[in-house]
């Protein structure tokens, strides 16, 4: 009998979660989905995983012992497919780096150009991540280096160095009363919605939140995006505000969204970053060394 890596994955967000709603919110797919995935599961292993009731979704004496198993084997198997990309990757000299949104702004390209200067017959592949991974797929394996905004969850157990900092801005709706203004003060927005990251990312989304420059004052949550373009629409659609670098004004500009300077809230920062085991690796300090030379100073 086979069964769907991702089906197990499903079962694990529904035992985890107990209730189909924050499963689906958690893998970003519908509930209908979900729910028809977890009858996949069910009808493959031949026995009922889950009793349904309208508190939610319990574990059967089968989903327990399932439940016990299936994160080490999902781990087990998500070692294996990164050691086996990790090892075609180095075959085929490629480096991969991951990055978020506009990665370093201006400076990816010279970046990337004066690594492949210094290390003739190797490439630098850029990999963007979703926003549910601030780490740009550094922590899991998937990247050898990243170039990442600070602070992220998880900064504490990687090497980072900082490269530049520039302004956080408010993106608001254009039709919004607030938009007709030159220049904001944070204070003015503590009663707005915001669109923020998913919960699961914990700091990062407090931080693009500011939460800690409120003065206690709470947030609320207009709407939670995963992705850049989620992100424009739903504050083109006036579900919130967000703070956003002063470079997204370049590089995500659309009809609907207006960026304005906003005082009184601190700079995002950009940053390269690796494991520690990288610190012996001749052509990770490479690009690191070309972060650092082809930022301007």
């Amino acid at each position: 009998m086979d069964v769907d890596i991702r089906l197990l994955r499903s079962f694990v967000a529904v035992a985890d979660a107990g209730n189909l709603t924050r499963a689906a919110e958690h893998l970003f797919v519908s509930q209908p989905a979900l729910s028809k995935q977890i009858r996949q599961l069910e009808a493959r292993i031949g026995v009922p995983l889950f009793t349904r009731s309208r508190a939610g979704m319990t574990p059967t004496a089968a989903g327990r012992a399932l439940a016990r198993r299936a994160p080490g084997l999902l781990a087990e198997w998500d070692r294996a497919l990164r050691e086996t990309r990790s090892a075609a990757d180095r075959a085929s000299r490629v480096l991969r780096v991951g990055f978020l949104a506009s990665a370093a702004n201006e400076a990816t390209q010279a970046i990337v150009t004066e690594f492949a200067r210094r290390r003739p017959g190797r490439r630098a592949e850029m990999r963007q991540s979703s926003w549910s991974d601030p780490t740009a797929g550094l922590v899991g394996g998937e990247v050898d280096v990243a170039l990442l905004r600070l602070p992220f969850p998880g900064q504490e157990a990687l090497r980072t160095r900082e490269l530049f900092a520039e302004p956080r801005w408010v993106a608001l709706p254009s039709a919004h009363p607030l938009a007709a203004r030159a220049a904001l003060a944070f204070r003015e927005l503590w009663d707005e919605p915001f669109v923020a990251a998913p919960a699961a990312t914990g700091a990062w989304r407090d931080y693009w939140l500011a939460a800690d420059e409120r003065e206690g004052h709470p947030v609320r949550i207009g709407a939670v995006t995963d992705q850049p373009d989620e992100w424009l629409s739903a504050v083109a659609h006036g579900h919130g505000i967000a703070l956003a670098p002063e470079s997204a004004a370049r590089y995500y500009a659309r009809p609907g969204v207006t960026y304005r300077p906003v005082s009184g809230v601190s700079p995002s920062r950009v940053g390269v970053a690796w494991a520690p085991a990288a610190d012996a690796d001749p052509v990770v300090q490479d690009f690191v060394r070309c972060c650092v030379d082809s930022v301007p100073r």
